[in-house]
């Protein structure tokens, strides 16, 4: 487990070091110029020429790049080009959001998924499986930004049961308020993850029920919901491990998405605002960020494979 772990950490600067010249390269090649947000009517050439020079701007792009490295492997992301505050703290201020949204939509979503995937393959083929997969599809199917804004409309504009954007209500400071912002957020994140585990759920649950363990439990005497819950559970949540390790890119480009839609003041939001604002050192940073989420996200799974089955330590 230790030469797994230690392994798996000694490939994470490579990898960030690669995504790092990658994220820059594309930006370079967008088009726009970020020395333009600051422009006014009557601003001369040379005050142009003089705030391009005084954010490296004017320089080739090799060379911002080495010196952007030099400064990134002190912990230094640079500052913002819109409010000229430091990359890495307004990514930690915002981080608590949310990697909060985050985590609770990935509980939702397996909470959900284990009873109504075990129901569907339970009753194979029955209207209650029909139902669910009915769900499932729509869930796969439907953009998360379309939900975002037909849940709002139906649950805070036409029922007013539910607030439509923010984290806190003005003047209010509670758990609640903050529960009641994270309610919509964290539904429509959660729904497309809940959509996929459900299907490998069904899927792997179908597969067990023909195993002769399963028999032999009903040649006991066990019921099905014993059967389901005690002995096949535990075999169809192994995929499930692995599912959750690879879905951390969907679910940092889910956040960044639903963020937008709900003003949810995370990192996606942060982004969001970089890249209409062309902020480079901002969107270098959340890029990098990301990266690491999700490198970071493969190894607990992996890991958690390991503790969830011995045989596989011995394969590693």
């Amino acid at each position: 487990m230790r030469q797994l772990i230690a392994r798996r950490l000694l490939q994470v600067i490579p990898m960030l070091f690669f995504v790092s010249i990658v994220c820059f390269g594309l930006i370079k090649l967008a088009p726009g110029d970020p020395v333009l947000s600051f422009v006014t009517p009557n601003m001369h050439l040379e005050d142009i020429e003089r705030m391009r020079h005084s954010l490296g701007l004017d320089q080739p792009a090799y060379v911002q790049y080495i010196l952007w490295l030099k400064k990134s492997l002190t912990g230094d992301l640079g500052y913002s080009l819109i409010n000229h505050q430091p990359v890495l703290d307004q990514i930690l201020d915002r981080l608590p959001a949310t990697a909060g949204l985050m985590g609770a939509s990935i509980i939702l979503a397996v909470l959900i998924a284990i009873p109504l995937g075990l129901m569907a393959a339970a009753n194979r083929n029955r209207w209650i499986d029909k139902l669910i997969n009915l769900i499932s599809y729509i869930g796969i199917s439907v953009p998360l930004f379309w939900l975002g804004i037909l849940l709002i409309y139906l649950f805070a504009i036409y029922l007013h049961w539910l607030p439509s954007t923010g984290m806190r209500t003005i003047g209010t400071d509670s758990v609640l308020d903050v529960i009641k912002h994270g309610i919509l957020p964290c539904f429509v994140l959660a729904f497309g993850f809940l959509s996929v585990y459900v299907r490998y759920i069904r899927s792997s649950t179908i597969t067990q029920l023909k195993e002769e363990y399963v028999q032999i439990q009903y040649a006991f005497g066990s019921g099905q919901r014993l059967v389901l819950f005690r002995h096949v559970l535990k075999h169809v949540l192994l995929p499930i491990i692995t599912l959750l390790g690879m879905s951390v890119a969907d679910l940092v480009a889910g956040a960044i998405v639903t963020e937008t839609v709900f003003s949810w003041p995370g990192i996606g939001s942060l982004g969001m605002t970089a890249v209409k604002g062309m902020d480079y050192p901002v969107i270098m940073g959340i890029t990098l960020f990301s990266a690491l989420l999700l490198i970071l996200g493969n190894l607990l799974a992996d890991i958690l494979y390991s503790m969830a089955d011995p045989r596989i330590k011995s394969t590693r």
